[in-house]
């Protein structure tokens, strides 16, 4: 296996991805490497609707703060000691703004998940996985399964 120096971990902010983060944690730590974190926004659903956009500005504002403060908090509650670790939050077509961090920050290693949640998800992610695990120009580290992480919605079942 080649020296791994970047790490990128694909976040679709699901219960399933704090295991793909914890494991990207882990691998970074292992690795001594660098690791980024990115969640993207598909704005795909919403081409070809005529809505006005000026009124949604701010609830669009907030929702962006709200997923920044949900994967931050998730990282900062399991990096190790002086990790750091860069979260990236875009907006687009997934597959495209993904391969776009991983050739210009010369990724190494992408971590996704491996599990649909439910049909929505599989709806909404599941196809995206597919077209990235075929495009992808580096090594892919899937996560498989349920997160062995305490969440509060894990807590509440």
């Amino acid at each position: 296996m080649e020296e791994i120096k970047k790490i990128l971990a694909v976040s679709w902010i699901t219960e399933y991805c704090q295991a793909t983060v914890h494991a990207a944690i882990s691998l970074a730590a292992k690795y001594d490497a660098e690791l980024s974190v990115i969640h993207v926004i598909d704005t795909q659903l919403l081409q070809g609707w005529n809505l006005p956009f000026k009124f949604h500005e701010e609830e669009h504002k907030k929702e962006l703060e709200r997923i920044q403060s949900e994967i931050n908090s998730f990282v900062n509650r399991e990096k190790k000691e002086g990790m750091k670790v860069k979260t990236i939050i875009k907006e687009g077509e997934p597959v495209k703004e993904i391969l776009h961090i991983v050739e210009k920050e010369k990724i190494d290693l992408v971590v996704l998940r491996a599990h649909e949640e439910s049909r929505i998800e599989q709806f909404m992610v599941g196809s995206s996985n597919d077209e990235i695990i075929r495009k992808m120009p580096c090594s892919i580290f899937l996560v498989k399964g349920k997160p062995k992480i305490k969440t509060a919605r894990n807590n509440k079942k």
